[in-house]
């Protein structure tokens, strides 16, 4: 081996040690390295930062801000609405949510549709009376495998294509990972469906529990032109139900409704009065088209500035607001904001919420205008709860953010725009449009994994401008000389999710297609079989909790152990090798 190659696998393997053992995060690690790289020579100075211009990354950053506008404007609420359904049985809440979740995966970053669904998964969990740890892992696996059938589902798809663009001339398309990735995600996807949840123990302790929120009383009013005007109150129970809200009343003419108010039917103006979490409240409101009961307050809140968000607060003793109303105070005329929901336990609340005095201890979900809520909570003299990252649903945007994200999938798949400027389009026009704030907009980018990518892919290329992955590939087709081509595959495979399992799934791809290409070179056969083997194999990490962000995520919610993984895991990476390799010879032939 050469000074440089012995340099570069030292930084190599100095990186995977300190990822493995997680004292430091990914992206000082990565970027340490790069920096020790320049420093001893073995990467290009004037090339350090080519990394953080690449296309991979870049695509990465901007299916965060896209996958950010669907959720905002309410794209992903449209299918979700109809998951929560406790009556059914684990096994099919399991396949529903499992397809839901591959679907959405496959069009938006995985980690973010996890993200969007476990508290869908959690919710239902806890209405059915069981462990969200039976269902969470599952879901998990599910949001991974569906990465796997498009380029922006994962990472290594992006990093994958970006790499075959370097060394082949052109990358991979929006669906060339389709054929293989579907049968490896259908096949995974039945397997944890039918067997692979059962394999899972079983826990009641208190780390199995759902989270417990704050429950709001709150008024919805119904707009003129509402589809429910006419409808008798019990009509919504079932919408109520399915968002996990409870209708107690019914406000007319400024009076609450007993007796028969279920029987009533309902008038544009009526205000509905609801129990529910500040994210319940959201879906409830969105999906019954309602409006907040300061309706025409809130439209000129919108269209003043860069839109509105929610946040939490207690009455304090000092506060302008002990014993007074939110309407005495001119909470809206003065600080145009918006009192949305009163949390009291114990107390039923007869009144309209802006005429109820409020008293020390009350938790209050207040609407305010974007960047002001320091201001507001200061003025107020009340203490703001931790954020919890509550948004409002633009749902009369909803058709737009689809149509936007609809017509730059399907123009990159057909080749008229390059995939990077594709979504850099939607994304200004999400800027424009305010579905995804300004002031948000970088909140949404993982800033880490871009680090980590940036600084990753320089130390990727000395490897390979050095010969390094030549030497690897040549150990792995020694290893496997005169052995049939399933074979070579099936061995790059396994080292390649054996990689993935315990490092982040990004450097393992930089790392393996390189490896893949040459090894291919070496059989004199084509290099896409061997991109696709690690495309496949660098997404499968179901081992561990810390080979895909996924796996993370539902570690604490689903009161899993390190252990807990390998137990529906390894079926499944057998699985996905058992059906990747048929698939791989018979799609992209060698």
């Amino acid at each position: 081996m050469t000074t440089d190659q012995i340099i570069l696998f030292s930084l190599f393997g100095a990186v995977f040690g300190l990822l493995l053992w997680g004292r430091f995060r990914y992206d000082i690690v990565a970027f340490s390295a790069l920096m020790a790289g320049v420093v001893l020579g073995v990467v290009d100075s004037k090339h350090a930062f080519d990394g953080f211009g690449h296309p991979a990354t870049l695509v990465v950053a901007l299916v965060l801000v896209v996958s950010a506008g669907l959720v905002r404007s309410g794209a992903v609420l449209l299918i979700t609405r109809t998951m929560v359904d406790a009556s059914r049985s684990l096994g099919a809440h399991i396949a529903i949510m499992g397809v839901v979740g591959g679907v959405l995966s496959a069009f938006m970053n995985n980690v973010a549709a996890l993200a969007l669904l476990m508290p869908v998964d959690i919710q239902t969990a806890r209405k059915a009376g069981r462990a969200p740890g039976l269902s969470l892992m599952p879901l998990s696996f599910a949001t991974i495998l569906g990465g796997m059938i498009t380029l922006i589902g994962t990472p290594p798809n992006i990093i994958i294509a970006a790499i075959r663009e370097e060394s082949l001339g052109a990358p991979f398309k929006m669906f060339d990972f389709a054929p293989v990735g579907s049968v490896a995600a259908i096949a995974g996807m039945v397997f944890v469906a039918l067997v692979g949840w059962r394999l899972l123990p079983v826990r009641d302790d208190g780390a199995l529990r759902a989270e417990d929120l704050s429950q709001y009383i709150a008024e919805l009013v119904v707009p003129e032109d509402n589809k429910h005007v006419g409808k008798r109150l019990f009509e919504l129970d079932e919408t109520a139900d399915k968002a996990d809200v409870a209708i107690i009343g019914l406000m007319r003419d400024g009076k609450r409704r007993y007796g028969n108010a279920r029987n009533t039917k309902l008038r544009a103006g009526d205000a509905l009065v609801i129990k529910a979490r500040p994210d319940a409240l959201d879906e409830f409101r969105s999906t019954l088209s309602l409006s907040v009961a300061d309706a025409s307050r809130e439209e000129r809140l919108r269209a003043d500035g860069d839109g509105v968000e929610v946040i939490e607060v207690i009455v304090t003793p000092e506060s302008r607001l002990h014993g007074r109303t939110a309407q005495a105070v001119g909470l809206a005329w003065r600080q145009r904001t918006i009192l949305l929901g009163l949390s009291r336990r114990g107390t039923n609340i007869t009144s309209h919420l802006r005429q109820t005095p409020l008293e020390t201890g009350d938790i209050l979900l207040l609407l305010v205008p974007r960047d002001t809520a320091q201001h507001v909570t200061e003025w107020l003299g009340v203490l703001p709860l931790a954020n919890r990252g509550l948004a409002v649903t633009e749902n009369s945007k909803v058709w737009l953010a689809i149509g936007l994200f609809a017509g730059a999938v399907v123009a990159a798949s057909f080749g008229l725009i390059y995939l990077p400027v594709a979504l850099g389009l939607v994304v200004v026009a999400y800027v424009l449009a305010k579905i995804v704030p300004l002031s948000e907009l970088y909140t949404h980018i993982e800033w880490p994994v871009v680090v980590l990518l940036g600084s990753m892919i320089p130390l990727g290329a000395a490897l390979e401008a050095s010969g390094g992955t030549q030497l690897i590939a040549g150990a792995l087709t020694g290893l496997t000389e005169g052995m049939p081509a399933w074979v070579v595959l099936t061995v790059l495979m396994i080292v390649t999710m054996t990689l993935s399992d315990v490092l982040n799934n990004t450097a393992t791809t930089i790392v393996a297609a390189p490896v893949g290409i040459q090894m291919a070179q070496t059989l004199d056969v084509s290099p896409d079989p061997f991109l696709m083997a690690v495309a496949i194999a660098a997404s499968a990490a179901f081992l561990t909790p810390i080979g895909h962000k996924n796996n993370t995520l539902i570690l604490g919610p689903g009161g899993y152990s390190f252990g807990d993984y390998w137990r529906m895991g390894l079926p499944l990476e057998i699985i996905i090798i058992a059906v990747s390799i048929p698939a791989i010879l018979v799609f992209w032939p060698l």
